[in-house]
């Protein structure tokens, strides 16, 4: 179980508990990240743009998110040697866990596709995550409380499940991890933006 918020308002992230996927495993907090290591997600610029805008997603969110993911090294051999090890790790580019893969390929044109597919297809992985993000919007709140914007409830959502992004959408103020991912997704921010304006 992940503890992704502090204070009186803990959220624990169970995704068998709470029926919401997470779609990343991102790096624990502190963590070394090596700065090459998940392959230049900007090379997917076209790819990004193409799948969030059918998604109806902002294409730079999409992009952060996949500079977010790009910690670890994105290569099938060692993912799929990685996941004998660990059942339950993420695949692929967008570094989506199984649950959230076979959640956003219902009734989509890859509903036939395999989350065992993503680590071979960079496209399958970025559509995946761009219908994902799709889904996680439709859950949140017409109006929420707290400063947090959309793209940042998105991104929370992405990371740590709809049930946390819902409680962070109430006010629940993120804690260390949470808060870790959104200051790499503004890190990420400004030139994701201009990676997918081209």
């Amino acid at each position: 179980m992940l503890l992704i918020v502090a204070g009186a308002g803990s959220v624990a992230c169970d995704p068998a508990k709470t029926g919401s996927a997470r779609a990343s495993g991102s790096a624990a907090p502190g963590a070394a990240v090596p700065k090459a290591a998940g392959g230049q997600p900007a090379r997917f610029a076209p790819q990004v743009v193409k799948y969030a805008t059918a998604a109806g997603i902002d294409p730079q969110l999409l992009m952060a998110i996949l500079h977010n993911e790009s910690y670890k090294p994105h290569d099938s051999a060692l993912e799929r040697a990685w996941q004998k090890l660990k059942p339950d790790s993420a695949f692929g580019i967008a570094n989506m866990h199984r649950a959230a893969f076979d959640e956003a390929k219902q009734g989509r044109d890859f509903a036939d596709r395999d989350w065992h597919d993503l680590p071979d297809d960079p496209d399958l992985a970025i559509e995946a995550a761009a219908w994902h993000l799709h889904d996680l919007a439709r859950q949140l709140p017409a109006k929420w409380a707290g400063a947090l914007t959309r793209n940042e409830l998105l991104a929370l959502g992405y990371n740590a499940g709809a049930g946390n992004m819902s409680a962070f959408a109430r006010g629940v103020q993120p804690g260390s991890q949470a808060s870790s991912y959104l200051d790499r997704l503004h890190d990420n921010w400004s030139r994701s933006g201009r990676e997918v304006q081209g």
